[in-house]
């Protein structure tokens, strides 16, 4: 079997999230290049979506070993020091299942104020922008905790992050 970068990509659809487990490392954007090698090496290259984030490890232990078992190849992930990750990597689609699984999804952010961002989050449940922040810190280091004054639901929202 020939190994292409393409199979590399539908091997890492599988790789999900461990703490957001619909969502799969390339629908965070978490993945910067995938390289095939001599003798059918693979080199993949990720970013974590926050430096001290604690799945980053069992991250790249998952998608060594699913690309490994899919393709048969030996693979290598590292950390690519040349790019930072941001919240405006995630894309519709991934911005969709996020709020389909109750975590109100991170907005495009451009640089303008942070706050102001953390204050106007539309709730996952119901779409009501009548919320308001109660904890800028959640359940990991990319969350906020949010309550919805319209529907009474406590959410979480992925911080925008540039």
């Amino acid at each position: 079997m020939t190994i292409t970068a393409e199979k590399i990509y539908k091997a890492l659809e599988q790789v999900m999230d461990p703490e957001i487990p619909v969502l799969n490392v390339l629908d965070l954007g978490m993945i910067t290049s995938v390289k095939v090698g001599d003798g059918d090496a693979v080199l993949i290259k990720m970013i974590p979506t926050f430096s001290a984030c604690p799945a980053v490890e069992l991250i790249r232990q998952n998608i060594r070993t699913t690309v490994e078992k899919e393709l048969g190849a030996s693979v290598t992930v590292e950390i690519d020091k040349e790019a930072h990750w941001h919240s405006n990597r995630m894309g519709p689609a991934a911005k969709e299942k996020l709020k389909n699984f109750g975590i109100a999804p991170p907005q495009v952010y451009n640089g303008e104020a942070y706050s102001e961002i953390l204050m106007h989050t539309a709730c996952p449940h119901c779409n009501s922008k009548n919320t308001y922040l109660r904890s800028p810190f959640g359940s990991t280091l990319c969350r906020a905790i949010h309550y919805c004054r319209e529907c009474g639901h406590v959410f979480e929202h992925f911080k925008p992050l540039e």
